[in-house]
């Protein structure tokens, strides 16, 4: 089995690092390796991802990852985070963890200025490279520019907005100027009146603002433009027990100077209603606790001390709010009158009402108790006191009968009832002096002439609770359209420029949250409009608004009853008290009793009347608009919250949409608001919800810097010099490049725009900056690069002609070689019989010696035979002289001689041999014998010879065969193509179905898999519990038809081991066949898993089969082949070329790089599968593997999807393959028919 190390998700730890033991049916058995004790876990392969090789290395951009996966980029975060390095790119995005404590020197002036005009990725990630880049992104395109700051409450969006501020308004380096400290003065501010502590965070801010920072042509700063949403005005009548009102309310309190406090009562938090159910601990520290008095202090402020925050303390936060405020332009008697509405709020909120049992009408009263809080709000407010009492325990109703006006009837309050009108004039007054407020910042930073702004966007993230609410309700709406917008942003826009540009990047499917913004929005019947339609009603109520959804949207995927709900808490709501709405982020269960009183801010007729009749010229002012409006009233023209808030973040999406846009995605490290503390399940539920796990394949593959080469080329054109203006844009923006050295890889020529890579951020902005300085320094570049280029050229051609040099020169010593050779031969042809027979005369010398032996033994006619014997030596001599002297003479003259002097030299030795008669028959024999020997190893020799061609013919035979049968099943399937064209339109339609319900039932798994990892955050928070995740939907029929092609046996819960083992050891073909199929489907499925989450630009260096062979598979679906030879037991043999290519740093660097030689992949096919693979290639140990034992290696593909049948002069014979097989050292094979059983 593959050791591979992968990721595995976890409930706690988001994901732990394992390693594979095991392959399913679509499933895989890990054992985590952090806890070998604990037990293997089997996981889907679709939440299962590839390590990286060192897990403990961390990474600028998690672009630079060789695995870009959900799992690596939380480990990349959490490394990151370790270190104290809190932020994070993902090309563009960058990723921002709260830290909860100061980081030195991370936002220091000197820090500011090491960020001025750099581009992304020069420097280490920091919110100021995102300011600093949508700052030159405005001067450089001419285009206003947003920053978009998003995250959960407590993630740092505050922090993040104020140092984006900051950045932008700091002018380079220097003190901020009157106008943008201004700006900056606006944050403590409308931190005071809109931010609140929550269990999730000391400073969320309960509402939204998108602040514009204004500059001129010239690019300084000009003026501002605040916008803000949805202020939470619940909060200001209601708090949960360890939460608080807004901090405005405990700066008063606690900060304000002891005359303002005794002016307004102002005292300790226990002693007002609208503080007194939440916390009443002040923010404070060790030098402000000693300026607080006893009077100051709650009961449990006194007890246990004050609340500590690094950057809250309610004493200092009030002298700031007050310092900035008069920088503002506030004088003093304007901040006194906000200090005025601030405490007639909470005065307000200590006016309790009782049954009036004297009364003939019933209603409420004011209690006895409540009469001082009666009287200090109706000094407050410039009211008479009398006219308050009447109008918070009566309201007034208009009949249309008793005259041309109707008549004017005071009807009595009950007492709930007047507790409501009195939260609703509390809640009325405190949000239109935010809205005061907030106008007047902006009257305070305006701007003559703009012609571009960076706006910054800080709204409240997805707010999930155990009770959520109206405002919960329009904040996850509004989440939701900015889903949509950076879904369309990064996904949806980018791939389509793609596509137009003509680029080749791979289509990222995503889930498009458009069905879940429809019900919403929808017209008609959409969830606001069907609550505007129930406010408008006699008698609207909760229970018929909430009938009347589930009948509108019974059968919409997105909205579903509570109980649908994973927690048990909201299991417990009955259907008309509320709805469960899948976001995008995971299922919201909201509780609709306050819906339609939180969708109608208006107050009744007595009270606005109280209101408009005030003697405060500010308060009039305040309710200016409402007064405007007056004649309009009505139950069928008022203007709905949410309709208001639908209209706001209209505008809002058209001025993102008409901006350029950055991404800050701030992440919250754990819930207890602690420093180097990280929960790894709750960031990662963090990065789905803000679709940073969606984009992550796009940013990687992706080109996030683009131009018109165009009027890229237009602008430098005025400085080219005439060898550079010949040339065309194209050409031009290409030596541009190479001269910033940035290969070919690192950017792309779409058909109108030139593209860069991510991590090419530094070289986007060099080229893009258009002052003359920088310009004439690029087009020196190119010139430089241009010279070198050349130059290259030329040393280039200097070494071929050196080169050719010494190629001429090794031929002609060659040649020579050839001449000296045919000379030597010719000599040798000539020559050769002369001293061949004078060496053969020469042998004769043995018989004269023979002869001289014998004659030395005779005893008789020894005379006359040594006379013989001389006359024989002249005649010798002579001949061997007479060849030496001639020297045309010829070889059969020679032979003559050789013949007749050896004849004579016989016939004198006959003459001698009587007495070795015997020697010479023996002599006589053994010739013989070796004569005989000669004429079997001829006839040996001949006979092989025989053979050979026989099986050459045989051979032959074969291949004419096999080219036969791969031409028969060639144009069997050119027939059956064109016979079956219909059925693989057919097919095609099918697969596109498949794929789209296979989209949706992964989207469905996924949306429940975040509803339950938002179900067990909640339940960690709230002490509930989580009804643990159902039976995932069924799988699609066409996988489970793979699933169960074979009948006779069920393999789904065997182990890949035990497949293997079959494969290797049974004997019943049957069972060995289906569990070949099996098993290698089960291979199929893995080696697409892992060829997904590898790295899209580096090749893999463990190719399984050549490129061809793979990629033979995805091409166009056909229609199922019948099958011409029935291969169920064949042995087939392949050949092809193969290279494997060196990689350095995951791809070759050099295009004339002729180091990779081209090397055979041999394939032998038992059945329809690989059973023996062979890769030979030059310089390298060959490669043997064999199934069974290195199935991981070897190509999974069936002979089918491979094609080879159908490669002409593929197939090879079987001992062509045994040849190699063996001379490589591989094993023998035992096919599985000739196993014994």
């Amino acid at each position: 089995m593959e050791q591979q190390r992968v990721w595995v998700s976890d409930p706690v730890e988001g994901f732990v690092l394992g390693q594979i033991v095991d392959i399913g049916m679509d499933e895989v058995t890990v054992q985590p390796l952090a806890n070998k004790k604990a037990g293997k876990v089997t996981v889907s392969l679709e939440r299962l991802y590839l390590a990286e090789e060192y897990d403990n290395k961390d990474f600028d951009d998690n672009c630079s990852l060789m695995n870009l996966n959900e799992a690596t980029l939380l480990n990349n975060v959490r490394n990151r985070y370790k270190k104290d390095k809190i932020y994070t790119y993902v090309a563009n995005i960058l990723i921002a963890v709260n830290p909860y404590f100061e980081i030195k020197d991370l936002y220091s002036s000197k820090m500011i200025k090491q960020y001025q005009g750099k581009s992304l990725g020069v420097m280490p990630p920091h919110v100021f490279a995102i300011a600093d880049k949508s700052f030159r992104d405005m001067k450089v395109l001419k285009q206003s520019q947003s920053i978009i700051v998003s995250g959960e409450s407590g993630a740092g969006k505050t922090e993040s907005t104020k140092y984006l501020l900051r950045y932008l308004c700091d002018l380079w380096g220097t003190a901020a100027g009157p106008i943008e400290q201004k700006i900056l003065d606006a944050n403590p501010i409308l931190e005071a009146f809109g931010n609140a502590k929550t269990t999730r965070n000391n400073n969320s801010s309960r509402f939204g603002k998108f602040m514009e920072v204004h500059f001129d042509s010239k690019c300084a700063v000009v003026g501002g433009f605040i916008s803000h949403y949805l202020l939470e005005k619940s909060r200001i009548v209601m708090q949960s027990q360890e939460e608080r009102n807004y901090h405005v309310f405990y700066l008063l309190c606690a900060g304000a100077p002891e005359n303002v406090r005794q002016t307004y009562k102002l005292t300790k938090p226990d002693d007002f209603h609208y503080l007194r159910n939440g916390c009443t601990q002040y923010f404070t520290n060790n030098n402000t606790e000693r300026k607080l008095n006893n009077t100051q202090k709650s009961a449990i402020h006194a007890n246990k001390g004050g609340l500590k925050d690094p950057m809250l303390d309610d004493v200092e936060d009030f002298t700031n709010m007050d310092k900035a405020l008069s920088r503002l332009g506030l004088m003093e008697n304007e901040k006194q009158e906000i200090y005025a509405m601030v405490a007639a709020v909470l005065h307000l909120g200590n006016i309790s009402f009782e049954e009036d049992v004297e009364g003939t009408k019933g209603g409420s009263r004011v209690t006895a108790e409540s009469e001082a809080s009666l009287a200090m709000a109706a000094s407050l407010l410039f009211v008479d006191k009398e006219e308050l009492r009447q109008a918070l325990s009566n309201k007034v109703m208009m009949t249309a009968r008793g005259g041309p006006k109707g008549t004017i009837i005071m009807v009595p309050l009950k007492v709930y009832e007047a507790n409501n009108a009195r939260d609703a004039l509390a809640k009325a007054l405190y949000s239109k002096l935010f809205d005061y407020i907030v106008q007047r910042i902006n009257k305070s930073i305006p701007f003559q002439v703009s012609s571009y702004y960076v706006g910054v966007l800080d709204i409240a993230g997805f707010e999930y609770f155990t009770v959520n609410s109206f405002e919960q309700f329009c904040i996850n709406y509004c989440n939701e359209k900015l889903q949509q917008f950076f879904n369309e942003r990064i996904l949806k826009d980018e791939q389509n420029l793609y596509q137009k540009e003509g680029l080749q990047v791979k289509k990222i499917d995503f889930v498009d949250n458009q069905d879940c913004i429809d019900l919403i929005e929808g017209k008609g019947s959409g969830l606001f409009s069907l609550l505007d339609e129930e406010s408008k009603l006699p008698k609207p109520s909760a229970e018929h608004f909430t009938s009347e959804v589930h009948r509108h949207w019974n059968s919409h995927f997105r909205l579903a009853l509570p109980r649908a709900s994973k927690l048990k808490a909201h299991r417990e709501i009955r259907d008309s008290e509320g709805f469960l709405v899948r976001h995008f982020a995971g299922a919201v269960c909201y509780d609709t009793s306050k819906f339609i009183e939180k969708n109608n801010d208006a107050l009744h007729a007595s009270l606005e009347g109280l209101v408009q009749e005030s003697k405060n010229p500010f308060l009039q002012n305040m309710f200016a608009n409402a007064a405007n409006t007056n004649n309009q009233k009505g139950k069928l023209t008022f203007i709905s919250v949410g309709s208001k808030f639908q209209t706001q973040l209209g505008e809002l999406m058209d001025k993102l949409k008409s901006t350029g846009t950055s991404f800050i995605r701030c992440i919250k490290p754990n819930q207890k608001m602690v420093d180097h503390h990280f929960e790894g399940g709750s960031i990662l539920s963090q990065l789905q919800c803000s679709g940073m796990t969606s984009v992550l394949e796009l940013m990687q593959q992706g080109y996030p810097s683009r131009t018109g080469f165009n009027e890229l080329y237009d602008m430098y054109s005025k400085f080219l010099p005439p060898e550079l203006a010949r040339l065309d844009p194209r050409m031009f923006c290409k030596l541009l490049f190479r001269a910033l050295g940035m290969s070919e890889k690192e950017f792309r020529f779409g058909v109108s725009k030139i593209f860069f890579k991510p991590g090419k951020f530094a070289e986007f902005d060099a080229i893009m900056r258009s002052d003359p300085d920088n310009l004439a320094q690029m087009v020196s570049m190119v010139k430089k690069w241009l010279l070198m280029s050349r130059w290259k050229k030329a040393q280039w051609c200097a070494l071929s002609v050196i080169k050719l040099d010494r190629k001429i020169k090794y031929r002609a010593m060659c040649h020579t070689t050839i001449q000296k050779n045919i000379r030597m031969y010719l000599a040798r042809k000539q020559h050769r019989p002369r001293y061949k027979g004078i060496g053969k005369i020469n042998n004769l010398q043995s018989m004269i010696t023979r002869m001289e032996s014998i004659i030395s033994q005779m005893k008789k006619d020894k005379e006359s035979s040594i006379n013989d014997m001389k006359n024989l030596q002249n005649e010798m001599k002579d001949a061997i002289q007479r060849i030496r002297m001639d020297t045309k003479i010829k070889a059969e003259e020679i032979n003559t001689m050789h013949t007749t002097l050896m004849n004579r030299a016989n016939k004198e030795l006959a003459k001698l041999q009587q007495k070795l008669e015997s020697q010479k028959d023996e002599e006589e024999k053994e010739r013989l014998r070796k004569i005989e020997e000669e004429m079997r190893k001829e006839r040996e020799r001949r006979e092989k010879e025989e053979k050979e061609k026989q099986l050459e013919e045989q051979n032959r035979v074969l291949k004419q065969e096999m080219e036969q049968r791969r031409k028969l099943e060639e144009e069997a399937q050119r027939l059956l193509e064109e016979q079956n064209k219909a059925a693989e339109l057919k097919l095609q339609l099918e697969k596109e179905r498949q794929e789209l319900e296979e989209m949706r039932r992964r989207g469905q798994l996924e949306q429940e898999r975040r509803d339950h990892e938002l179900a067990l955050r909640l339940a960690q928070e709230s002490n509930s519990q989580v009804e643990e995740i159902l039976s995932p939907i069924d799988r699609p029929e066409h996988i489970k038809n793979q699933t169960n092609n074979n009948s006779k046996y069920d393999l789904s819960k065997w182990k890949y081991s035990e497949l293997r083992d079959t494969i290797n050891t049974s004997c019943d073909i049957e069972l060995l066949e289906a569990c070949r199929i099996e098993f290698h489907r089960r291979l199929k499925i893995y080696h697409a898993w892992k060829a997904k989450n590898k790295h899209r630009s580096v090749m893999n260096e463990n190719e399984r089969a050549p490129r061809s062979i793979m990629d033979a598979v995805h091409s166009t679906p056909r229609a199922p082949a019948k099958e011409i030879v029935n291969h169920q037991n064949s042995q087939r043999y392949f050949r092809i070329p193969f290279i494997r290519p060196n990689l350095t740093n995951g791809h070759s660097d050099s295009l004339m790089d002729n180091t990779n030689k081209r090397g055979w992949w041999y394939a032998h096919f038992d059945g329809q599968y690989v059973a023996r693979q062979m890769e030979l290639h030059p310089d390298k140990p060959a490669i043997l593997l064999r199934a069974g034992v290195d199935d991981m290696q070897m190509c999974e593909l069936s002979l089918e999807e491979t094609g080879l049948t159908r490669k002409r002069g593929a197939e090879i014979l079987e001992q062509d393959f045994a040849k190699e097989w063996e001379k490589h050292g591989g094993p023998p094979y035992v096919r599985p028919v000739d196993r014994i059983k």
